[in-house]
């Protein structure tokens, strides 16, 4: 019987060991990563391309009204712009893309507006950014998101080219590299300076939707 009790004890004091070295190498647990940044109000998902542009009327920074139909019998680009967007900032402190291009085509009789639709930010703020960067289109407000969700506009930058007939065009990036980064195997695309030289040309636009990449488009609630 003592054997038997002396056995039990052994087991046991063996067991609270076992247990005692388990627990302590177990890992600490850290924080949970962050999740991956989503847009906070989703737009519509169809492309909007051969669809008739959404008619608008912005403000821009400096309080004059422009509305879209100012420009009737003309293309129009929008462009959706952020300016706290790394991507937006690449190409305007990096590569220019944007102010090139609507230099290049402004003597074509294509208009070009910036278009920006983040919540938090001013007409202020837009003032700031036109000046750093000498932009001689406007910065139309729309804090309210209005305009933004009519259109679909997902990211900054996202674009939009608006033919003569007030038909959309183009809806998409700028171009297919991120970062000045092409995919592998393929050429620098600027699917905007293509769309634009074709209807130019009397031609159909080639590509008329790809993804836009950038940040969420940041909506009111």
């Amino acid at each position: 019987m003592k054997k038997t009790i002396f056995t039990m004890l052994a087991v046991l004091m063996v067991s609270g060991v076992v247990l005692s070295g388990c627990k302590s190498k177990e890992p600490e647990r850290g924080p949970a990563p962050e999740p991956n940044e989503k847009p906070e109000v989703k737009p519509a998902v169809e492309p909007a391309a051969g669809k008739t542009a959404p008619a608008f009327t912005l403000n821009s920074f400096d309080g004059k009204a422009i509305s879209l139909s100012d420009y009737k019998g003309k293309i129009v680009v929008l462009e959706w712009l952020n300016p706290e967007c790394p991507y937006v900032r690449y190409h305007y402190e990096k590569k220019n893309t944007m102010i090139e291009l609507a230099k290049k085509y402004k003597a074509k009789n294509v208009v070009w507006l910036a278009v920006n639709s983040t919540k938090h930010l001013t007409p202020e703020t837009d003032k700031e950014f036109a000046d750093k960067h000498e932009l001689d289109y406007p910065i139309l407000s729309d804090s309210s998101g209005v305009v933004g969700l009519a259109y679909g506009a997902k990211a900054t930058p996202h674009i939009f080219i608006i033919d003569a007939e007030g038909n959309i065009a183009y809806d998409g990036g700028i171009d297919n590299s991120p970062w000045g980064i092409p995919p592998e195997g393929e050429e620098l695309i600027n699917y905007v300076d293509k769309a634009l030289t074709e209807l130019l040309g009397g031609k159909t636009v080639s590509t008329t939707n790809t993804e836009p990449y950038g940040c969420s488009v940041k909506y009111a609630n």
